[in-house]
């Protein structure tokens, strides 16, 4: 599913954009600060950004120069500003698109999903179904592939179905039983629940080993683990 960021202090804007975004299938999370938007925008896998112009601590048009010196994700500004020296700067900043508020919903989704599309297209950056991304971290799940920042990894095959089952269950805390039955379709034995911990380690010293700046997956001490994005 396509993901976007709606960088947003409107509140009931940002909400009516995420609601017509997610009826069409497309993914939306929302910022309403300037510079968690832009450290979202950089260090998220998104399809594209929706950002307004007059944002608190930092301006839409900051976000779209910075975004543009390290990613070439498209960016459309959805803002009240309707001057034309205002469209000609954000779009000469680096915006693919410039929608005036008040806006149709309808236009603004049609609108996204053409930037996606060409966007995948141009870059050959179609995320198959079976792809997970989260982070530095990307799955094809097929394939049986994992690559970290851009490296191939090898992973065994249990470690990676753990893997798999991390990433398609992020910010959920799994007791060491739980993930026993679900990764391992057996019932728990004690015995069992230290084949958790041992593949839970490997892929933490797999991913220190790749130079991931920080390791993902989070012991939650008297619970279980977590797999944080």
């Amino acid at each position: 599913m396509p993901r976007v960021l709606i960088i947003e202090d409107d509140e009931s804007i940002a909400e009516l954009q995420k609601d017509y975004l997610e009826i069409n299938q497309i993914d939306a999370e929302i910022t309403k600060d300037g510079s968690e938007g832009l450290y979202l925008a950089i260090n998220e896998p998104f399809d594209l950004i929706i950002v307004d112009l007059m944002l608190p601590s930092l301006d839409g048009f900051e976000i779209c120069r910075r975004i543009r010196e390290q990613k070439n994700i498209p960016i459309m500004i959805v803002s009240a500003k309707k001057e034309d020296i205002d469209k000609i700067r954000g779009l000469g900043l680096g915006a693919d698109d410039y929608m005036t508020k008040p806006f149709s919903p309808s236009e603004l989704v049609a609108r996204v999903q053409v930037h996606i599309k060409r966007y995948r297209l141009l870059t050959g950056n179609v995320i198959a179904e079976d792809t997970l991304e989260l982070g530095q971290i990307t799955i094809q799940k097929q394939a049986r592939k994992v690559f970290i920042l851009g490296e191939e990894i090898f992973f065994p095959t249990k470690e990676l179905d753990l893997l798999i089952f991390f990433m398609e269950h992020p910010n959920r805390v799994w007791t060491k039983e739980q993930l026993f039955r679900q990764v391992w379709e057996m019932d728990d034995l004690d015995s069992d629940v230290y084949t958790v911990v041992v593949h839970v380690g490997r892929i933490r010293e797999k991913m220190k080993k790749a130079n991931l700046s920080e390791n993902p997956i989070e012991t939650i001490w008297g619970s279980g683990y977590r797999f944080n994005t």
